[in-house]
């Protein structure tokens, strides 16, 4: 067994410079805007963002690096350290009367889901513009991937529905200390709803997405079938432009949007 100590929670600080710019400068301009960045850590990227930024607020899970980050920017009345779950956070409460928010983060592995799903509802709300956001370059993959892909799924698939999705830049582990296993993608997020556009509404097409990607080697009207939709409802339902034996990663948003709409809103037995 490796002596090697365990970061607590966790966590992986990046050390390199040149990235922590780059963040700071995807999110774009913010003088006038109020940023939240989820996990801190040592403060690397809050001290670039602390600068150019009208209001900070910044969401942090370890009581010790809290207690860093308040005595670091004591100073900085526009600054907020705040010791919370992320998970647990409204983050239209962070607003200040501002239209939207700004989101940087270095997003835990482990919940990178979990945080995505917490800012498309914001996004929903209304509450957020864009985001900046580094996770684990395979996730970030799926995230980015497009229809045909052997990446592009469910996650792809909510995620392009709330967002238009750049892929900025892939970290080495030893930009990070201690380095993780694993190299590490920046994204930005550009929220853009498309529920109106595509006639759907999010929870019950997120519940057919969820369906449709349920066992990726199925075809998609064999994974339907399974979700409860019988044979002759997909016979009649089915757009002329997917093919029979179609998998799911090889059906545009638009097409599944068809599908689901014709389908109606009928809640998939085992979704």
């Amino acid at each position: 067994m490796s002596s090697k100590k365990k970061p607590k929670l966790g966590q992986n600080f990046l050390v390199d410079e040149n990235a922590c710019q780059q963040i700071a400068d995807a999110i774009g301009d913010v003088s006038e805007r109020t940023v939240v960045e989820i996990g801190p850590g040592h403060g690397a990227i809050t001290e670039l963002l602390a600068k150019r930024c009208r209001r900070l607020h910044c969401i942090e899970f370890d009581p010790a690096l809290v207690r860093e980050l308040e005595f670091r920017f004591r100073n900085d009345a526009h600054v907020t350290i705040h010791h919370a779950d992320v998970l647990a956070t409204d983050l239209r409460t962070m607003l200040d009367g501002a239209a939207s928010l700004d989101i940087v983060g270095n997003l835990p592995y482990y919940i990178t889901s979990d945080i995505l799903l917490l800012l498309f509802a914001a996004a929903r709300a209304g509450a957020v513009a864009r985001a900046v956001v580094m996770m684990q370059r395979e996730v970030a993959e799926r995230i980015a991937a497009a229809p045909g892909s052997s990446e592009y799924g469910a996650l792809s698939a909510a995620t392009q529905m709330h967002a238009q999705v750049t892929n900025l830049f892939t970290l080495p582990p030893n930009a990070f200390s201690p380095p993780p296993d694993v190299h590490s993608t920046v994204l930005r997020l550009e929220f853009a709803l498309r529920f109106a556009e595509l006639g759907i509404e999010f929870e019950g097409f997120n519940r057919f997405l969820r369906a449709s990607f349920a066992q990726k080697r199925k075809t998609l009207g064999n994974n339907l079938r399974a979700a409860g939709y019988s044979a002759a409802q997909l016979a009649a339902a089915w757009p002329a432009d997917i093919g029979a034996q179609a998998r799911s990663e090889a059906v545009p948003l638009e097409a599944m949007a068809e599908l689901y709409r014709a389908l109606g809103s009928a809640k998939a037995q085992k979704a």
